[in-house]
């Protein structure tokens, strides 16, 4: 038994193994509903052996959406299409979880092969897509060029803490087994976290307590919704990386927060109030492979919460050393399951878990009886 591959069990959900799929923007959806390409992308993941599939950032209300091509559940004619989801993935084996967001002032925006950035009147000619109002903790723009948008009142802040509470009890109806809120990448969460785009002088801005104040508020209210047996993730960025911007030891204490509030899993992250996530910019310094590892590390160990880790996570023997050291609870795979979606089960392959005489046991049967098969001919043959 390798440490990649046994099981977990959070609350009364016990993952078959350590892998999670990270979530991922597609970008895909129409009015923020899942459709068939949703249904293959995810389903694809549970056959491939995750522990855990996590579906992309999911809007709780339209204004939310990073573009058009956002999922959302806002309403209850979104439920469905999800749930159909849900019944494939739980089908062969995985549990799935969704992550709930609210973009902020990274709202309105093109999709990434368009441009991504600011939608404009290219994009309306060419594509029918036009921007809506934008809000955040402050009324700071995310860089230049791009729209101005309002700071929310603290009506506003109370209807976003009842949206993120309707969207959390659609994903139950929907059947998730898991929700994590989106506290990462400059998206609104973050951005009341972060010195460096609230700059509010009431209660929910100023020092750590205020700043943090919504996430911890919505962490207890989704909690009160949410099942005591299912678990409740936070997707972070464990640091700014920009001068004045909010640092690990903050990212530290409100684990140990969220923890005492009823969080089971701290998803770190970086990056992304002032430009892109970690994934795609570095953050701290240079990038190497599992360059990330560090945050997951130093929550699991400093605040007693659970860590999931993501961040160019490639290899299987890299994955498994850091289950084994105790650095993370999970890891996340990302854009190396878009290249592999069978990558858990190549994973076990290379560890050394598979059977001799039958190597593709742990594979669906429909396709490890014809590899099973295959593999004893190659085997004749040499």
């Amino acid at each position: 038994m390798t440490h990649l591959f046994s099981p977990l069990k959070l609350r009364e959900t016990t993952l078959r193994n350590r892998i999670a799929i990270s979530p991922m923007c597609t970008y895909s959806a129409t009015n923020g509903v899942a459709n068939d390409f949703h249904l293959t992308h995810y389903g694809r993941f549970g056959l491939g052996g995750a522990g855990l599939v996590m579906i992309e950032a999911t809007a709780i209300v339209p204004e939310g959406r990073i573009s058009h091509g956002d999922m959302g559940l806002w309403n209850d004619g979104q439920i469905e299409p999800l749930a159909r989801i849900v019944r494939v993935v739980k089908a062969q084996g995985a549990a799935i979880g969704i992550q709930l967001c609210h973009a902020g002032r990274k709202a309105a925006r093109q999709r990434p092969w368009h441009g991504n950035g600011a939608l404009n009147e290219k994009d309306r000619v060419q594509r029918g897509e036009t921007g809506w109002p934008l809000v955040s903790p402050s009324a700071i723009p995310f860089g230049a060029g791009y729209t101005v948008p309002a700071e929310l009142s603290l009506a506003d802040i109370a209807d976003v803490r009842q949206q993120f509470v309707e969207a959390a009890c659609r994903a139950l109806q929907a059947g998730f087994d898991l929700v994590e809120l989106h506290a990462a990448h400059g998206f609104l969460l973050h951005s009341f976290m972060s010195p460096v785009t609230n700059q509010r002088r009431d209660a929910y801005g100023g020092d750590f307590v205020g700043r943090h104040r919504l996430s911890l508020e919505l962490v207890a209210a989704v909690r009160e919704h949410w099942p005591s047996g299912k678990p409740l993730f936070v997707r972070v960025s464990a640091l700014d990386g920009v001068d004045h911007g909010r640092n690990f030891d903050e990212s530290l204490a409100f684990a140990r927060e969220a923890g005492r509030a009823g969080v089971d899993v701290i998803d770190c992250s970086s990056g992304g109030i002032a430009g892109h996530s970690a994934s795609t910019a570095g953050v701290g310094g240079p990038r190497g492979y599992g360059f990330q590892v560090p945050y997951a590390e130093r929550i699991r160990r400093e605040s007693g919460v659970a860590s999931m880790a993501v961040g160019l996570i490639t290899e299987p023997a890299l994955a498994e050393a850091v289950i084994a050291d105790g650095r993370a609870d999970l890891i996340a795979i990302g854009r190396q399951a878009l290249v592999d979606p069978n990558w858990p089960l190549h994973a076990q392959a290379e560890l050394g878990r598979n059977d001799r005489a039958s190597p593709f046991k742990s594979w669906p049967e429909p396709y490890g009886w014809w590899l099973n098969g295959r593999q004893k001919i190659i085997d004749n043959m040499t």
